[in-house]
């Protein structure tokens, strides 16, 4: 499984905006994880896949269910 890299921007528990943490990770679930440990009950204001291969990737996750649906029949 290859690991992503999302960049996020924050709002901490304080009020304080932090732009631009970059987080790698298999997914965006385990990326917002890694994040709230490091920025404990911040809020997530914007989060964006920095993998531009990340849309083929789940157009290509769609088409192999869609194949084994059609095999399953």
């Amino acid at each position: 499984m290859k690991v992503l890299k999302f960049d996020f921007s924050v709002l901490t528990k304080d009020g304080q905006r932090v732009e631009s943490i970059v987080i790698s990770a298999y997914d965006q679930p385990d990326a917002e994880r890694k994040l709230r440990q490091m920025y404990r009950y911040c809020e997530i204001v914007r989060c964006t896949p920095k993998d531009e291969d990340l849309g083929n990737k789940l157009a290509q996750a769609t088409s192999i269910e869609d194949i084994l649906t059609l095999i399953s029949k």
